[in-house]
């Protein structure tokens, strides 16, 4: 007797939609648990297995090592410089071993990798890091060196080889000694002038990929909003009204400058950066300086309002001037009465059109 329709869809007490919310859980949780039951445990490996993923882990170092010095070799030449040297280390690291490897076991190595073990830290592709900074960079090298030190004890714990022993012991010892040589070629390599470049460098990505593109941001929320705020206020002679048009206008140019900025350039080329750093720097900017002469317009008393925003658009005018003076190193009478020009015709244009 084939049970009621009710009970196919409820069993134990439990919907459908219960049974299925159970599977979706379970099923990440056991992919999971079969993926570290796949993963060696480093006790079980052999002595062939240890070398070959010794031999897999300078590879990978050596390679890392070099992507950075490329990466930085422009913008950082002098640190550049010592992650070439730290990668030609760990290419003789990994001759040794090859030599070691092939004296025992032969040409062939098998493919291992520390994906494959449990116990290794999980590093972040480095294609998901860039744009690559300097200071990541060389914490990310610490942390490899750290990781080579811990695994290079271990496997000579597990080697009973004695001349494999003390190779794995060697490197231990060189592995720990990175930490002072990565300091020495630091001290070598990044001499006062050095530094003062690459000091200077990071200065001007900076201004290529924040100050830049907020300044214009800035400079576009600031003045061209001021037409339709001023129109509407001086056509209604209402506070609310200016308020919700300057709103509008400002949440609106700040979105548009956003993505005109981000879709503009990848930065690939132009070495400006991430182009969504840049875009949000832009929006925000840009939403920020139309929003500062709307918000004196939530006052009710009109006068009072008027005069509080003709305050707040001299200062944004000013700290625009500023700004372009500090960090584009214009002339600061020059750049005021560039910006105060523009300014007081698009202020105009909003008074003219809404008092006409």
């Amino acid at each position: 007797m084939s049970r009621p329709r009710a009970q196919l869809w409820n069993v134990e007490g439990h919907g459908l939609r219960w049974h299925l919310v159970q599977v979706c859980a379970i099923l990440p949780a056991q992919k999971y648990a079969e993926r570290e039951r796949m993963l060696k445990k480093f006790k079980d490996l052999s002595e062939r297995e240890i070398l070959a993923l010794a031999i897999q882990n300078e590879e990978e170092d050596g390679r890392i090592f070099g992507e950075f010095a490329d990466q930085l070799r422009e913008p950082y030449p002098a640190t550049a410089q010592m992650f070439e040297e730290m990668r030609e280390e760990e290419a003789a690291h990994r001759d040794r071993l090859y030599a070691t490897f092939r004296e025992r076991f032969g040409d062939h190595i098998p493919l291992i990798r520390r994906e494959d073990v449990k116990g290794f830290l999980k590093r972040r592709p480095l294609w998901l890091v860039r744009p690559l900074g300097v200071d990541a960079a060389r914490k990310h090298a610490q942390v490899m060196e750290m990781e080579a030190v811990r695994f290079y004890q271990r496997a000579a714990t597990r080697v009973t080889h004695i001349p494999t022993r003390e190779l794995l012991n060697r490197l231990a010892d060189e592995e720990r000694k990175h930490s002072e040589t990565a300091g020495e070629l630091e001290e070598k390599h990044l001499t006062e002038s050095a530094r003062a470049a690459e000091d200077k460098s990071h200065d001007k990505l900076f201004l290529l990929q924040v100050i830049q593109p907020g300044l214009a941001g800035l400079i576009d929320g600031s003045i061209s909003t001021l037409a339709p705020i001023f129109a509407a206020a001086y056509a209604t002679h209402r506070t609310w009204e200016a308020f919700l048009v300057g709103l509008a206008a400002s949440i609106g140019a700040g979105i548009s400058m956003g993505f005109t900025e981000a879709l503009s350039d990848d930065g690939s080329l132009t070495g400006r950066g991430s182009p969504w750093i840049r875009g949000a720097a832009t929006g925000l900017m840009t939403t920020a300086g139309g929003m500062g002469h709307t918000l004196p317009f939530l006052i009710k008393d009109f006068r009072i309002a008027m005069i509080v925003a003709f305050l707040v658009v001299a200062l944004e005018l000013a700290t625009i001037s500023f700004i372009r003076h500090k960090y584009m190193d214009s002339p600061f009478l020059q750049v005021t009465f560039q910006v105060l020009i523009g300014g007081v015709l698009v202020l105009l244009t909003g008074i003219l059109i809404g008092s006409s």
